[in-house]
């Protein structure tokens, strides 16, 4: 089939990557414009772009997926279908009818668990033990479409949404091309999600990642690891902005939430339930991420002092 690739960040490389080695044509790549990044704000070019421009294949950087000039040119090269992986805008009607197949999404939960922007780092946060992956036929509703295929991966207790999103990144560019041969092939046929089950995953904001120490230590946890590495897991230490590592669960009883207990290798911080988390590594405000160790030198927090 003629394909055109809609996808924008890391983690829609893979996903690239395998239809460009499989029996489908990929004939242009759509993604989002060139946008300003580090201190120096230069423009950069997405990864998607850059893996584009690697392989040699036209690709496409619409402002807003409703430009005439972009729906004309996506009309002349006349798709057969359109997968979709982490694009960063919502496909217009006038876009979604121009594949004769449609658009394929692959989105990162099993749907309709956890439809919206954020499913990875939702599916941590609330402690679940099980996620997955799945590809639907792109519709005008958030992630509502019939559902062509699914895969399972199990949360391991270490996960962080980026280790986690990283397998599913690869494991679901597998599933992308089963689904693209199954729809040429006309042996897969979707099915429409069930209306049980529906839970919603919006976008995970700075202010959401923030600790609240009087939660259970369990919840403080997959907080952490949930925003981990986005948008960056913090508190508030002596007024400033304190970035933080996945920390570790202790059985350790006796500290006030919030407060820590400081010795010389390490800092275990109360919470809500009583029992303590052990920091690992932090990030203050204008510093690179650090071992606790080295923090304490520099800092030199004390017994008692309390994060807000």
């Amino acid at each position: 089939m003629r394909v055109v690739f809609a996808g924008t960040p890391e983690v829609a490389v893979p996903s690239l990557r395998a239809i460009l080695g499989s029996r489908h044509d990929v004939v242009a790549v759509i993604t989002r414009p060139d946008a300003p990044a580090g201190r120096g704000r230069r423009l950069v070019t997405s990864p998607i772009a850059d893996l584009a421009a690697e392989a040699g294949i036209e690709t496409l950087k619409p402002d807003r997926p409703r430009d005439p000039d972009f729906l004309a040119r996506l009309r002349e090269i006349a798709p057969d279908v359109a997968p979709v992986v982490a694009y960063g805008a919502l496909v217009p009607r006038a876009a979604l009818d121009i594949p004769t197949r449609g658009w394929i999404n692959l989105h990162f939960s099993l749907l309709p668990a956890w439809r919206g922007a954020a499913p990875v780092q939702h599916a941590v946060m609330a402690g679940d033990q099980v996620t997955g992956a799945s590809t639907f036929l792109l519709e005008e509703g958030m992630d509502t479409g019939p559902v062509f295929g699914v895969l399972t991966e199990a949360i391991r207790s270490d996960d962080t949404s980026g280790s986690l999103l990283g397998r599913l990144a690869v494991s679901g560019a597998e599933l992308l091309v089963r689904t693209l041969d199954g729809i040429e092939d006309g042996t897969l046929v979707p099915v429409v999600q069930p209306s049980e089950g529906v839970s919603l995953a919006p976008k995970v904001l700075v202010d959401d990642a923030r600790v609240d120490w009087s939660a259970p230590a369990l919840a403080i946890d997959r907080l952490i690891r949930g925003a981990t590495p986005a948008p960056g897991p913090w508190t508030i230490f002596r007024d400033e902005r304190l970035k933080l590592a996945p920390v570790e669960l202790t059985d350790i009883t006796g500290i006030d939430a919030g407060a820590m207990q400081v010795s010389k290798a390490e800092v275990l911080v109360g919470t809500g339930s009583g029992v303590a988390v052990r920091l690992t590594e932090v990030q203050p405000a204008g510093k690179k991420m650090m071992a606790v160790r080295d923090w304490l030198n520099g800092a030199k927090p004390a017994t008692g002092e309390r994060f807000a």
